[in-house]
């Protein structure tokens, strides 16, 4: 599987877990919903104050293991570097974050307020490598 294909896969399945490492070198696991930007970036809405932010910030290699709302069948693997993006500069992404997995939100004023007062963040995972390429 190249990166396109996984990119494919992501815009039409965002269940995930997501694995950053902590300062110990172990993982730490968090389970995510994932979207792709137009840049091609698996990208994820989080706190800013989440172990995955300070993880990433720390060591930003990502791994995301993406799967079908049935869970077992069809997945995905992708691998790369990741950069977190803060409010303000966050705030337009997470709006087309929102409307990439859920479409159009009824109050968009609503949804800002809640991505400030959450203080939200954006996290965006270059995708340099995807599988796997056998199944089973």
């Amino acid at each position: 599987m190249n990166p396109d294909e996984a990119r494919a896969f992501l815009r039409d399945h965002h269940h995930a877990v997501l694995s950053t490492f902590r300062g110990d070198g172990l993982p730490q696991l968090s389970p995510v919903t994932v979207g792709v930007d137009a840049e091609g970036f698996a990208t994820i809405s989080t706190r800013e104050p989440a172990y995955k932010v300070r993880n990433l910030r720390r060591d930003p290699r990502a791994s995301l293991c993406v799967f079908t709302d049935r869970f077992y069948g069809p997945w995905v693997q992708v691998e790369g570097e990741a950069s977190i993006l803060s409010l303000p500069d966050a705030m337009e992404p997470l709006v087309d974050y929102y409307r990439g997995i859920a479409g159009e939100h009824p109050d968009w004023d609503d949804y800002r307020a809640a991505m400030r007062r959450e203080r939200r963040c954006l996290l965006r995972i270059r995708i340099d490598r995807a599988g796997p390429s056998v199944s089973g």
